[in-house]
C-alpha cells in the first residue's frame, strides 16, 4: 500500500476504506457499516476505562504505565450503560488501533455531538508527546480523555465522541475565514443548566431539551456570557465547505475575547451544499466565558474556520445518507428533541 507523498492533504473515505482492508487501521470488533466518513473515521469506546485523578500526556512512557501514576479505579463499560460524572476526568481504550504507513499522519477531534454537550475529550497514543495528533507511522492503541463538563454522560462500548482525519504531509491552508456569532434570532441560544440529569450519548431525540436548556434572548443585539456557564450559540454566515476540500474550526485569539470556542468536530466535504434546499448551512457555536463575564456583541468574531484540500473527492459527501445538521441554524445535539 502507498500513497503519493507528493500530493498532502486529507485523506477521503476510499482511501480510509483501503487503510482497513490492508491492515493499517484494525478494530477489536466489526467495523460499523457507516463509521467511515466522508473524510474522518469515527472512534468507538471500548470496554475498559479508568478513572484518573488528573490529565496527563504519557511522555516516553505508554498510556496503561501512565494510568497507573493517577489511578482511582477501572471501570468496565457495559451494554448497559456506565455514567461518567462531570467534573471527573476518565482514560477508555478504544477499539480501533492503527499501524500508520510511512507518510501518513492523523488527527483527532470531537464529534460535533460531542462538543454539543460540552464533553471534552482528547486523543492519546504511547509515547505521545501532545494530544490529538498521531505521528506518521504510529503503530500502537489509542486511548480517549473524555471529561463532562456540564452534563454527566451515559456511554457504552461502541458509542462514538471523537473521529479521526488522516493526512499524507501537512496540508496547506486554502483559506481562513473568520466565523461571527448570530444574536438577532427570537431565541439567541441555550445556555447549560446546572444539575440537570445524565445524557444518554447512544439516545438519539430522546431528551427533553427544557430540562437541560436554558433559552436566551439577546438585548439591543448584546449577550452576556457568565464565567463557567455553556452556551450553544450559532453562527452569522452560512457555512458551505467544497466537495474536494475539508475544514477545521479553530480557537479564536484570546486578544479578541476572554472566551472560548469548543471547536468540536470537523467538516466534512460537502457540508452546507444542499442545491435542492439552497446552499450553506449555519455553524453551531459552544462557548465559554473565562475568569471574566463577556458581553458577546452581534457580529463579534468568536471562530475560524481553515480549510484545506482533499488529495481527492471523496466518493461520499456529507449529507448524502442523511444528517442531523445539513440544514442547521441554531441547533442543540441529536440527543435532544426538538426545541418547541
Amino acid at each position: 500500500m502507498t500513497f503519493d507523498l507528493s500530493a498532502a492533504g486529507i485523506l477521503p473515505c476510499q482511501a480510509i476504506d483501503t487503510l482497513i482492508a490492508n491492515g493499517a487501521i484494525t478494530s477489536a470488533t466489526k467495523f460499523d457499516d457507516d463509521q467511515v466518513q466522508p473524510a474522518s473515521l469515527d472512534l468507538r469506546l471500548g470496554p475498559k476505562a479508568w478513572r484518573v485523578r488528573a490529565s496527563f500526556l504519557p511522555g516516553a512512557r505508554t498510556v496503561r504505565e501512565r494510568i497507573d501514576d493517577v489511578l482511582m479505579h477501572p471501570i468496565e463499560l457495559t451494554s448497559s450503560g456506565v455514567v461518567l460524572e462531570k467534573g471527573c476526568v476518565y482514560i477508555v481504550e478504544l477499539q480501533e488501533r492503527l499501524k500508520l504507513p510511512r507518510g501518513v499522519q492523523a488527527r483527532a477531534n470531537p464529534k460535533s455531538s460531542t462538543g454539543r454537550v460540552d464533553v471534552f475529550v482528547r486523543l492519546l497514543t504511547d509515547r505521545g508527546p501532545v494530544f490529538d495528533d498521531v505521528a506518521e507511522g504510529y503503530d500502537g492503541p489509542l486511548y480517549m480523555e473524555i471529561v463532562p463538563q456540564t452534563f454527566s454522560i451515559l456511554v457504552r462500548p461502541g458509542t462514538r465522541l471523537n473521529q479521526l482525519r488522516l493526512k499524507v504531509g501537512e496540508p496547506p491552508r486554502l483559506e481562513t475565514r473568520d466565523v461571527g456569532v448570530d444574536l438577532t434570532g427570537e431565541i439567541a441560544g441555550f445556555r447549560g443548566r446546572r444539575h440537570a440529569g445524565v445524557v444518554d450519548l447512544d439516545h438519539v431525540d430522546g431528551h427533553d431539551p427544557r430540562d437541560f436548556w436554558e433559552p436566551l434572548h439577546a438585548r439591543r443585539g448584546e449577550l452576556l456570557l457568565d464565567p463557567g456557564e455553556f452556551y450553544i450559540l450559532v453562527s452569522k454566515q452560512p457555512t458551505e465547505i467544497p466537495v474536494d476540500q475539508a475544514a477545521e474550526m479553530l480557537p479564536i485569539d484570546p486578544a479578541v475575547g476572554e472566551f472560548r470556542v469548543h471547536y468540536a468536530g470537523f467538516f466534512d466535504p460537502g457540508f452546507g451544499v444542499d442545491e435542492a434546499h439552497g446552499k450553506g448551512a449555519k455553524s453551531v457555536l459552544e462557548v465559554r466565558s473565562h475568569e471574566a463575564p463577556f458581553l458577546l456583541e452581534d457580529g463579534q468574531t468568536v471562530a475560524r474556520l481553515v480549510y484545506e484540500p482533499m488529495t481527492e473527492r471523496p466518493v461520499r459527501l456529507y449529507g448524502e445518507g442523511g444528517s442531523h445538521y445539513q440544514r442547521q441554524g441554531l441547533k442543540l445535539s441529536k440527543h435532544f428533541r426538538p426545541w418547541g
